[in-house]
């Protein structure tokens, strides 16, 4: 029993000493750490388990984070994320007479950061910001591609939004639905 053990505690070993992890910078500047390969990603060879146990009698403190050259703007903390948060992606909208767009980032928009949305490539509010909600109150039927960005009092962008797709069904004059038949179900457009 105590060579299995003994055997089994020298082959996780190496497991134990060290790991591989894929660092690599996104267009944002933003710095991201993973256990799976990426494009463009810098191979990095993790060595030890770095541990911590507190008592009541000794409390270590841990030493100081590492010190980088500030950026352009160091009192602008980057975006982590933002979103469209509604509608969602592939979204249905029957008979949609107007839409409400919300956008969520983290962390929230700085007081001297813009927010611009965008359907189908247009800029929607004649071009001015929005706000984190917006309301669209003409929307065509069809098919609709909506983005946002976040952007610096420089006009740079600082965040921008996967494109949400949504689609917008309205009745028309050739619907059966229109003419009000009886137990005619109608069809989407």
């Amino acid at each position: 029993m105590r060579r299995l053990l003994f055997t089994l505690m020298l082959l996780s070993s190496p497991l134990a000493l060290g790991t591989t992890v894929y660092k690599w910078v996104d267009e944002y500047g933003v710095i991201h750490y993973s256990d799976q390969p990426h494009e463009n990603a810098e191979k990095l060879q993790v060595q030890g388990v770095q541990t911590y146990s507190a008592s009541a009698a000794t409390v270590r403190s841990p030493s100081p984070p590492p010190q980088f050259a500030p950026r352009a703007a160091p009192s602008a903390k980057p975006y982590k994320a933002c979103i469209i948060a509604q509608p969602v992606d592939q979204q249905n909208l029957p008979n949609a007479e107007s839409l409400a767009v919300r956008v969520a980032s983290e962390p929230m928009p700085r007081a001297e950061d813009r927010i611009f949305i965008t359907m189908d490539g247009q800029a929607l509010n004649g071009g001015q910001p929005t706000g984190l909600s917006f309301n669209v109150t003409r929307i065509d039927r069809g098919e609709h591609t909506l983005s946002a960005q976040i952007r610096g009092p420089g006009d740079e962008v600082l965040c921008r939004t996967e494109p949400v797709t949504i689609f917008v069904q309205q009745h028309n004059l050739f619907s059966p639905a229109a003419t009000g038949q009886p137990g005619v179900t109608p069809r989407p457009h």
